[in-house]
């Protein structure tokens, strides 16, 4: 299931837009949960916009999930995932929702100076997410189906590697 996604400017690493949805009930032990998936997938927006992460796409596993991201156009686009959502719908979602957002004017994009101001693509997102909740709908088996014979060329990571690598550069 996603569970988080966040869309932000690469040359600056500003998030401008954001859709959650960790946990049905919104609990302490949630609300802390959630807060700290959002913090880490700000910390990979920074990092993709320091060009310490230079791949245009990755899965970045933590805990029981995976982060995956899609860079296009200078515009970053991610999502938190049970570890066990197929990758192949998660990187579908990811160009579902990069298709929807080169709609937008790309100046009116380039004037945003506040973090997750843009809340015009937030109900898009959540939109497009309500399409990617069951994995088992035929619209996304055909996703999953489609080019079978094809793996995915996606590097994968582990949010840990990414931490200590950022610890090494602050020492």
């Amino acid at each position: 299931m996603v569970k988080l996604t966040i869309v932000g400017r690469v040359k600056d690493g500003l998030p401008l837009a954001q859709e959650a949805r960790y946990m049905n009930n919104e609990t302490t032990t949630s609300h802390n949960l959630s807060s700290n998936y959002k913090q880490q997938a700000e910390f990979l927006l920074n990092e993709i916009s320091k060009g310490a992460l230079p791949l245009p796409s990755m899965t970045i596993r933590v805990d029981h999930h995976s982060f995956n991201y899609l860079v296009v156009n200078g515009i970053c686009f991610i999502t938190l995932c049970d570890s066990s959502y197929p990758r192949k719908l998660a990187f579908n979602y990811l160009q579902d929702l990069q298709k929807e957002f080169d709609k937008f004017d790309n100046g009116l994009i380039h004037k945003i100076t506040k973090p997750y101001s843009f809340v015009k693509f937030d109900s898009i997102i959540s939109s497009i997410r309500k399409q990617y909740i069951d994995t088992r709908t035929q619209a996304n088996l055909s996703k999953l189906n489609a080019n079978r014979h094809r793996e995915l060329d996606i590097v994968t990571g582990n949010m840990s590697d990414i931490v200590e690598r950022r610890r090494g550069q602050l020492h």
